[in-house]
Formats: C-alpha cells, structure tokens, sequence
C-alpha cells in the first residue's frame, strides 16, 4: 500500500491489532517498509484474489491507537469537514479533501455552490487550524479561489 503517513514505520506499531480496510475490519498479522510503499499481510487475506479485492480502499485505524502528534501536526481525517474561513472571518467552505503531494499536503475546499478550490497546506495560507473550534482560518492569495478543481 501507499501511505498517507508521514511516518511509515508506525504500521509496524499495529500488528497484531486491527485495521480498517474500506469500513471493514482485519487483523493485521504483519507490515514492513519496502522504498515507499508497505507491505501488510490481513488476516484472512490469503491470495492475489482477495487482495486485489481490497484495492483502492482506505486503510485506517482506530482513534485510540494514533500516536500522539506534534501541536501543528493533525490527522487527516480530524480536518475533513473542518469551515474554512478568511482571516477576516468569511466562510469559504468546507475541507473536503486533503491531497497527500510529495512538497506538501493540500487542501480541496468545497464551497457552498459545490465547486470546489485548492490550498496549499503552508504557513504562508493556513494561518490557524482549531479542531477542536470546528475551523481552519486561511489566507488566500487573489484569484485562488476562481482556479476551481
């Protein structure tokens, strides 16, 4: 698999435990590095077959085995469906996505009329990210809005 991870070894972390792999759950009986990828074996999963019946499907895990992260460091998964606002306070959207690049994550808004927009997750335009207060305050360059995806 292609982690979205910044930290691949973490997998390592989670064998013998369970994962979910498309809403389903399995007990991952083993994971190592191989370049970028990870190699995990499910068990159950014991031929090409099945696994490539599980291709393309999110692989997560539970809340309670995360590890602990730095203070501007967040999960995927607690930052979609965060409001996007301005620093002045106009709403944007909501964060519907968020692209995993080799330089930098990057943010997919999508705005109230349904089309949607891109931010790159750098200091110079997510200027405060508040999970816990439901919003990720942006400030965004002219135009940037108009470039939708």
């Amino acid at each position: 698999m292609l982690p979205s991870t910044d930290d691949s070894s973490r997998f390592s972390l989670l064998v013998d435990g369970e994962i979910s792999v498309g809403g389903e759950m399995y007990n991952l009986t083993s994971a190592r590095l191989q370049k970028n990828m990870v190699i995990i074996k499910l068990e159950g999963i014991n031929d090409r077959n099945a696994a490539e019946a599980l291709a393309g499907k999110a692989i997560t895990i539970p809340p309670e085995k995360a590890l602990t992260l730095a203070d501007d460091e967040y999960y995927v998964r607690d930052l979609i469906g965060l409001c996007a606002e301005t620093e002045e306070g106009e709403v944007l959207g909501v964060v519907s996505r968020v692209i995993n690049t080799s330089a930098n994550d990057i943010y997919v808004i999508e705005q109230a009329d349904g089309k949607s927009f891109m931010v790159p997750a750098v200091k110079d335009f997510v200027r405060a990210v508040s999970v816990s207060g439901g919003k990720i305050v942006f400030r965004l360059l002219e135009g940037m809005r108009e470039l939708s995806v």
